[in-house]
């Protein structure tokens, strides 16, 4: 068996494509290329990409595509690609069987690419095959859109809404995560587009026709307090109930504890080292942390006060309902309104401007767990994709990470081309 048949096998051509020719050529850095050269027999007719019709050829022009590597040499096909003539539908360029439209890859090179960047990063994949990465993320973000574009949103009846970071100095995206209140499905991201404005959620409600789904199935829409996301909320959620997550609320708790340490700092009082001691939950923190916070209690009375109204706070959502959890807040609110800690009141009108969707959390329980996850899944997408170009290489490796796509990528083992 000749060299240009054993590739011939090895690509699995079939008729009317064979191989012409092959051999090692010089490339860049000293290295040896392997070209090989696909051509059609003469006379061949082809299907008509449009009525299927089988059509003589009426011209054609020659294109190469990078393949998987033979012998650890860089392989690259080249083909005279035929247009052809077809009587109802004029002049029609094939598609050949080895590369999809428009790509400079062979499928095989492509589902090997697919594979790699499913646990390196793009830049590492790129250096490893010796190709620009701008290339690869073509690759990802082809098979990506086109499973994100099938995605069945139809079940989707609560979304959470959150921001979450995409570079340093305060650059943001906004995420839409399903969530199931029911806890019967997994979290996953339906959506990811730049800024955080009202805008961006009404970019989402846009996309879920195409997906099966529409505004009005969305019964329960959790997000934080930005009155960003609440006027969207309002504008494209009418008939869903908002729900302001715990966490958020403690966020803000936290902050109010650290308004009264930086006042306290601002008055000269020695309150170094608080800022980690007075973070987060006592059992989190080392022995260390729990002494210097007792002592800083002892000492500074306004910070006493502060952490016990935070943590009586944290208390609101061990209540069995919204009846007992409304009568603790109640009582709440009354205590920082009284407690001469300008944080904390100013925390008190908050809560009871956001009454209703603070009680939200019941009867299901829907906390930010759920997206918490997601954001710390993207942050890691970010990690995986860095240095990338822009933000449709992150939002193109977060789907896939966080999406729950169903990616379909050419198999190694498809049938002959």
């Amino acid at each position: 068996m000749d060299q240009n048949n054993l590739f011939a096998l090895g690509l699995g051509l079939l008729s009317p494509w064979k191989v012409v020719g092959s051999g090692l050529e010089d490339g860049s850095d000293d290295a040896k290329i392997l070209y090989v050269d696909i051509d059609f027999e003469e006379g061949s007719h082809f299907p008509c990409p449009v009525c299927g019709l089988a059509c003589p050829v009426y011209d054609s022009e020659v294109k190469r595509w990078r393949h998987m590597n033979f012998w650890q040499h860089a392989t690259f096909l080249s083909a005279r690609v035929p247009r052809v003539q077809c009587g109802q539908d004029k002049v029609r360029q094939i598609e050949v069987p080895w590369a999809r439209a428009g790509s400079g890859f062979t499928l095989l090179f492509e589902a090997l690419i697919m594979a790699l960047v499913k646990e390196m990063p793009v830049a590492a994949v790129a250096a490893l095959m010796g190709e620009h990465d701008t290339r690869l993320w073509r690759i990802v973000r082809h098979y990506v859109g086109e499973a994100h574009a099938g995605q069945d949103w139809s079940p989707v009846q609560a979304v959470a809404i959150d921001e979450t970071a995409t570079r340093k100095g305060q650059r943001y995206a906004t995420v839409v995560v399903d969530i199931d209140p029911q806890r019967q499905r997994e979290a996953r991201l339906l959506f990811m587009t730049p800024d955080r404005t009202a805008a961006s959620v009404g970019e989402f409600v846009a996309a879920m026709g195409a997906h099966g789904a529409k505004a009005a199935q969305v019964k329960v829409a959790a997000m934080d307090m930005s009155p960003a996301y609440q006027k969207a909320a309002a504008d494209y959620f009418p008939g869903a109930k908002v729900c302001f997550d715990p966490f958020h609320v403690m966020k803000l708790a936290g902050e109010a504890v650290d308004e009264v340490r930086k006042r306290l700092r601002a008055q000269g009082a020695d309150v170094k080292g608080a800022l980690w001691a007075l973070r987060g939950n006592w059992k989190n923190l080392r022995p260390e942390q729990q002494e210097l916070r007792v002592q800083l209690c002892r000492r500074h009375q306004a910070l006493a006060r502060a952490l016990a109204l935070r943590e009586s706070l944290q208390e609101t959502w061990q209540w069995p309902g919204p009846t007992s959890a409304a009568l603790h807040l109640k009582g709440w609110c009354s205590w920082a309104a009284r407690c001469r800690l300008p944080s904390f009141q100013k925390l008190g009108r908050t809560i009871k401007a956001h009454w209703d969707g603070i009680l939200a959390f019941y009867p299901n329980r829907i906390t930010s767990a759920a997206i918490e996850a997601i954001n710390g899944i993207i942050q890691t997408a970010r990690r995986r994709a860095r240095g990338y170009r822009n933000f449709a290489n992150l939002q193109a490796i977060s789907y896939w990470m966080a999406g729950h796509l169903n990616l379909s990528t050419p198999s190694p083992f498809a049938h002959p081309i």
